[in-house]
């Protein structure tokens, strides 16, 4: 009888924590549903939105560029269509022209970026010591951002005009005036760095939005780690390299995103200070307009997405980056 009681209760054990610990779990499962039900049906709106509007027609336009429907009839359903595969992505790459575009987009990026970032820094560096007007200079960097680029590409189209000699207007004419006449150009008319110049005024617009990024981040940086460098007899230069530059990091890598996104996806500008016929600024965006304006449907949805990809690959990577820097 003594050794039988030990296992009877050894065997009523886990039948008292099953019945104990079930009962919870369901009542989990149950507060889980009431818990995530209700964002859920408020956000699923939204959420079949983006799906139809925005990765259904992704979807869409990349189904026309993989099609040969290269005319209006085509894409109309007038004459029929059918599936080429990757053949007008290859056309593509192998045309001189679309080949000159990228280098263009790649040459207006690379100016675009450099530009904004130099002269950002500068102005926020230049701002964030005390200085008397801080807010007059900091609204006159700031104005040209809220200028459209239409507006400001017809302002500097004439000041871009390529005429020299007695043709020279715009800038030209004040070089001639100011007696720096080595200084003429044909600016936007150059055929292999003409895309340079229309960076000029892309630069003047968006360098008050990176210096109020990066103005915002020196404000951010606490003074007692400043005067920590100084006690521990930091100059400073030293100073700015090894604790308030590294403190800029996120800043200047939000700002890169922002600004290398704008150049790769820039058109509006580029068709106010030249045209979508100018061979010079021709640029992707530029290249698509036209296909969809000639009826050529399926090379310009080739283009729309070897942009969305391009602009994928700049900033995914930054999505990811900073995803797990949150976790």
């Amino acid at each position: 009888m003594a050794n039988n009681q030990p296992r009877s209760k050894v065997k009523e054990r886990p039948e008292s924590r099953h019945r104990q610990t079930s009962p919870p779990r369901k009542q989990n499962h149950h507060q889980k549903w009431k818990q995530y039900l209700p964002p859920i049906l408020l956000i699923s709106p939204s959420l079949i939105l983006v799906g139809i509007f925005v990765y259904g027609l992704i979807g869409a336009n990349a189904a026309t560029s993989m099609s040969d429907a290269h005319t209006v009839a085509q894409y109309n359903g007038v004459r029929e269509t059918s599936f080429v595969g990757f053949e007008n992505y290859k056309y593509l790459f192998g045309d001189a022209d679309f080949q000159h575009s990228l280098i263009n987009l790649l040459l207006f990026t690379a100016a675009f970026l450099l530009g904004t970032l130099i002269l950002g820094f500068l102005w926020a560096w230049l701002l964030e010591r005390p200085i008397k007007g801080e807010g007059f200079f900091r609204s006159v960097f700031l104005f040209p951002m809220a200028v459209s680029f239409i507006a400001s590409g017809v302002v500097w189209k004439w000041l871009l005009n390529p005429g020299t000699g007695d043709q020279a207007k715009g800038l030209n004419r004040l070089f001639q005036m100011l007696g720096l006449g080595f200084l003429e150009n044909s600016w936007t008319a150059n055929i292999t760095f003409g895309v340079l110049a229309v960076a000029l005024p892309a630069i003047w617009q968006l360098s008050g939005y990176v210096m109020a990024l990066f103005l915002a981040g020196f404000r951010g940086i606490s003074d007692d780690l400043r005067e920590a460098g100084r006690v521990d007899g930091a100059s400073e230069w030293q100073l700015y390299r090894h604790i308030i530059f590294p403190q800029l990091s996120a800043v200047a890598l939000s700002a890169i995103i922002i600004i290398g996104h704008m150049a790769l996806k820039s058109f509006d500008l580029i068709m106010a200070v030249t045209d979508q016929r100018t061979y010079s600024t021709k640029v992707p965006a530029i290249d698509m307009y036209n296909y969809m304006t000639s009826g050529d449907y399926a090379n310009a949805a080739a283009v729309g997405m070897i942009l969305l990809i391009i602009v994928a690959v700049l900033v995914v990577p930054y999505l990811i980056h900073d995803a797990k820097k949150r976790k």
